[in-house]
């Protein structure tokens, strides 16, 4: 998969019990409580965050990189100091100071944050500025310890209520075909074929896949010289007869998608019993009413779901008119890279989009990719990074996102156990 990657994930869901979340912040009309936030823009999703003496929008990095507020009253401490005004730049001073304090207005879950007696409020300017100024600007103040909530029993979960394990790359495994010209030094994402994996219990897959003559490929940046190429529609049918053998999964599947999509129309019309498993959150009233529950999908036998990473606006006929879904419009998704194959990690969590990790809708609660894995999927790292996996999602991830993962996108799922964060995250919400 690609640096821009949005791969195909199937989720199946069932077998995996897990979490989504609603972030505990403030109630729908108070002011937060007094205690420990991320300061967090709602337009940009980014924290305030200090840097020397000034204030920068940050990306979320947990309990790194300055950016917990203590809330005390009409101030917010990090550190020995609280955030400040000098004019319209916003900076870290003496907490004693008049500049330091802030009238915290609650807005539904949000809040602005106001210089008193004067119409002029925190604001997220630019890339990474945080000013004074008058847009009035809205601040989500997000509970560095969240309170966490029960979820409903499994078959009565929403699906943005459950965590799926997902393989990065899933087609990249050497078992089932090729992926890549032989010449290139190219280490697979994954050790096993796609049907072991839905057997291991994995539930998402992210697939990459190019426009060939032969039709729509599986592989990574280039079909040129693949010896034993797989086309999409040999892996969605595996899925489909897996869906078929096991009436109670739910599968999801996310494609970075590089072909048209007359093409992708053509290829999925291959798969047999795709219609009659294929959920479409469109048609579904996801918008309006919510994710249904896993009992629902099992109800109505739709327990597939696919997305894409491309564009609509290029499309001369749109991909949800035969069922593929715009990625972009129904998730968020934390950038893919936590670096290179060794070395240091970067756990910041921030949107590999121009929307936010914590966007929200009313009445629509976007699901959660969390991305998981290095440039270079050396199993070393592999194994210590899917250890930490539950760590990174709780510290980083959560509060960046204001909700749980729906999806944990690993590279080699059989090593570091990430099957425990999954279940580690089962059974409540952030």
């Amino acid at each position: 998969m690609r640096a821009t990657r949005s791969a195909l994930i199937v989720t199946l869901a069932a077998s995996l019990t897990a979490t989504a979340t609603t972030p505990a912040t403030a109630t729908a009309t108070a002011r937060a409580a007094d205690g420990v936030y991320y300061v967090q823009s709602v337009t940009t999703g980014l924290n305030a965050g200090v840097s020397g003496t000034s204030v920068l929008q940050r990306r979320p990095k947990g309990d790194e990189d300055r950016q917990q507020w203590t809330l005390t009253g009409r101030t917010l401490r990090e550190g020995t100091q609280c955030l400040g005004r000098q004019g319209d730049q916003v900076v870290v001073l003496s907490c004693d100071s008049a500049e330091a304090q802030w009238d915290v207005l609650p807005d539904g879950d949000r809040h602005r944050l106001k210089v008193p007696g004067a119409d002029r409020y925190l604001i997220a300017s630019g890339t990474d500025q945080v000013r004074v100024g008058t847009g009035a600007d809205r601040w989500y103040l997000t509970p560095v310890s969240p309170r966490r909530v029960p979820v409903p029993a499994e078959g009565e979960r929403r699906l943005d209520q459950v965590t799926f394990l997902t393989a990065h790359n899933a087609y990249a495994n050497g078992v089932d075909g090729g992926f890549a010209p032989p010449f290139v030094n190219l280490a697979p994402n994954q050790a096993r074929g796609i049907e072991q994996q839905l057997n291991d219990g994995v539930r998402g897959f992210q697939l990459d896949i190019h426009q060939t003559p032969d039709g729509a490929i599986l592989c990574h940046n280039s079909c040129t010289w693949v010896s034993r190429p797989v086309a999409l529609w040999v892996d969605v049918q595996r899925i489909v007869d897996f869906l078929n053998r096991n009436p109670n999964e739910f599968v999801t599947v996310f494609l970075e998608d590089y072909v048209s999509a007359e093409l992708l129309r053509s290829e999925l019309a291959r798969v047999n019993g795709l219609a009659n498993v294929l959920f479409r959150p469109d048609q579904a009233g996801v918008r309006a009413n919510g994710w249904p529950t896993l009992n629902t999908l099992r109800a109505t036998g739709k327990r597939l779901m696919i997305f894409t990473d491309h564009g609509r606006s290029g499309d001369a006929v749109p991909r949800d008119s035969f069922g593929v879904m715009y990625q972009p419009e129904w998730t968020v998704e934390n950038y893919w890279s936590m670096g290179s194959g060794v070395g240091a990690s970067d756990w910041s969590c921030y949107s590999r989009w121009s929307t936010p990790l914590n966007r929200t809708e009313p009445g629509f609660r976007p699901l959660f990719v969390m991305n998981h894995f290095r440039d270079v999927p050396v199993t070393g790292t592999a194994t210590t990074d899917n250890g930490k996996l539950a760590d990174r999602a709780r510290r980083f991830c959560e509060p960046a996102a204001r909700k749980t993962p729906t999806y944990l996108a690993v590279d080699h799922y059989h090593l570091g156990n990430p099957m425990a964060a999954v279940l580690a995250l089962s059974g409540e919400r952030f």
